[in-house]
């Protein structure tokens, strides 16, 4: 394993605290009696407060000023300053508890418990007066350096590939991140506090199914050894969540991990969390009105107020919302009432209008990309899109009193789909005809068609009441409500492409045999220059910047390289 001069450093440190008889990993409990954020909201208002405390966190900056010291300490809640006086933290003749272990053996980023009282300093800083410390945990990495003067940040561990690779060193120096991820938390609550009150049973449901279904979506593929059969990563839980209603339960909900083998991007993760609930005697008129109320009561426990800001936009949750048909909504923003059209017509239209189309697309499918590339975007503020033609809903009920049309609905925010709802199928016969319909797609290439569940037929069969369903899309409903533009901004470990060849220690051995430092050698791969030959066409000035500029935005702790040296590298023969 190649380290670095700074984490060989600290290395020697560790083995110089074990000399010390200092162990840099100790067991047992560290009992921890105040917060950072706590002790600074309320030591001001009263001076007798936190006069014997013990606070645990890690070290984020230091400080040193020969018998005295300051350092930073972050703890979960936040930041707060400590003060550490040599002969109080060593009142006897031995002061290498200060003069070598804290001045020279703990680093930035250790873990550390500390012992004292708070005060006020002179500067008007509520800080800690440290009588005693305990070495916690030694780290051996260094942190990424965040610099702040006046109130600004510099140097800020930004780039969003390191960020969503090294989640844990983004909650780490950027504080903030923590925070979004507490509102996602609140979220979930809020949502689950108001079903729950409703009377409806939280459940769980098979995550490895032996068909996938309940959506529109290529699944991922997996084998089960025992069985020897293969298995699907579900793409949704409706149609067991169905099951139970069948079985007699009279609303049902679950938050659910999906999965769907599909692109990547601000918006899409393969594996997302979406809540789907089920209430039986309902319809999707009803469910309308739930999900007004519930997102406007989620919303109000977030941020007090129905109004938020997302990106560029004011937006606000007050009931009631807009709503449009999908027909009507298609006319508003092109001018064209699509009702009427068949498939070949909608070919026409959608080339016409800029939309690419193959022939696997049905009508649904046409309409649904219609919809997407020239309505949805525009949507900014709430707004229900109800009345969907049949062909894009083999899940739902045909509508009471139109036909061609289903009875379901999606709210869109923002520009995109945040759920999606129906008065839900339970006539046996009718849906294994649209399932049918969803084989034939199948067959026409269509890989996101619906495959033909034999189980979940039979359990319709058995009799499912009049049924409302809705699946809310959390990880969308999170970037909105936290301000977020990408969907990897909400997600603790997003999944990742992996990274390019050449990006890790010894990724680029032709490099390195020309002589190239290996450090410099994977900071040239990532620059772009794949082989010798391609690096000794470049300008060698250019190359030195973008070696600077990558040292510099990964926090690599190693000296800059030489224009000369870089000159060498890319001049010789």
């Amino acid at each position: 394993m190649k380290i670095s001069e700074q984490e060989s450093i600290r290395r020697e440190a560790l083995e110089q605290l074990r000399e010390l008889g200092i162990d840099p990993y100790p067991a047992g409990t560290y009992s921890v009696s105040a917060t950072a954020k706590v002790i600074l909201e309320k030591f001001p208002a009263d001076n007798s407060l936190y006069q014997d405390i013990q606070v645990a966190g890690r070290i984020m900056g230091r400080r040193i000023m020969g018998s005295a010291s300051f350092a930073e300490l972050q703890d979960d809640s936040g930041r707060i300053q400590l003060y550490f006086n040599r002969d109080e933290i060593c009142p006897g003749e031995d002061k290498t508890m200060y003069n070598t272990v804290f001045k020279r053996l703990i680093d930035i980023g250790d873990i550390i418990g500390v012992k004292g009282f708070v005060f006020t300093t002179k500067m008007g800083e509520t800080t800690i007066h440290v009588k005693e410390f305990t070495l916690l945990c030694k780290s051996l990495r260094p942190l990424p350096v965040v610099k702040e003067k006046d109130g600004k940040v510099y140097d800020a561990f930004t780039d969003p590939e390191q960020r969503y690779r090294q989640r844990h060193l983004d909650l780490i120096v950027n504080p903030d991140v923590k925070g979004v991820f507490r509102q996602r938390a609140r979220l979930i609550q809020s949502m689950r506090d108001f079903l729950l009150d409703r009377g409806y049973l939280e459940v769980e449901t098979p995550v490895l199914q032996p068909i996938y279904g309940g959506a529109a979506a290529r699944p991922f593929k997996t084998h089960h050894n025992k069985l020897d059969t293969t298995l699907y990563l579900r793409i949704a839980n409706e149609l067991y969540l169905k099951r139970l209603i069948v079985g007699g339960y009279d609303g049902v909900f679950e938050f659910a991990k999906d999965f769907r083998n599909e692109g990547m991007g601000r918006f899409h993760n393969p594996e997302f969390t979406q809540m789907e609930l089920y209430v039986a005697y309902r319809d999707y008129e009803w469910m309308m009105d739930l999900v007004e109320e519930m997102v406007e009561k989620i919303v109000l426990d977030l941020h007090g107020s129905t109004s938020i800001i997302a990106g560029d936009h004011s937006i606000n949750f007050e009931r009631p919302w807009k709503r449009y048909t999908m027909y009507g909504v298609i006319e508003h923003f092109t001018g064209t009432d699509v009702s009427g059209m068949d498939e070949a017509a909608l070919q026409v239209f959608a080339r016409d209008i800029g939309i690419e189309t193959d022939d696997t697309m049905g009508r649904g499918k046409l309409i649904d990309e219609i919809f997407g590339d020239k309505c949805e975007p525009l949507l900014i503020q709430p707004t229900f899109i109800t009345d969907y033609p049949i062909e894009m809903s083999p899940l739902a009920r045909k509508h009471r009193s139109i036909p061609g049309l289903a009875e379901r609905f999606e709210a869109i925010c923002n520009g995109k789909e945040i759920c999606n709802a129906f008065s839900e199928l339970n006539d046996p016969i009718d849906q294994r005809a649209r399932l049918e319909e969803q084989l034939e797609l199948g067959r026409r290439g269509d890989p996101e068609a619906m495959m033909l569940d034999e189980d979940f037929l039979k359990a319709i069969e058995t009799g499912m009441p009049p049924t409302a369903g809705l699946g809310v899309g959390i990880d969308r409903l999170a970037m909105i409500l936290c301000n977020k533009q990408s969907i990897q901004d909400v997600l603790f470990f997003p999944q990742m492409r992996p990274e390019k060849a050449g990006t890790t220690p010894g990724g680029n051995e032709e490099f390195i045999r020309a002589g190239i430092p290996e450090q410099w050698a994977t900071l040239i791969s990532r620059a772009g220059y794949n082989d010798m030959k391609t690096l000794k066409e470049a300008n060698p000035n250019k190359v030195f910047n973008q070696l600077c500029g990558l040292r510099k935005k990964l926090k690599l702790d190693i000296p800059a390289p030489k224009p000369e040296e870089v000159k060498g590298w890319i001049r010789q023969k």
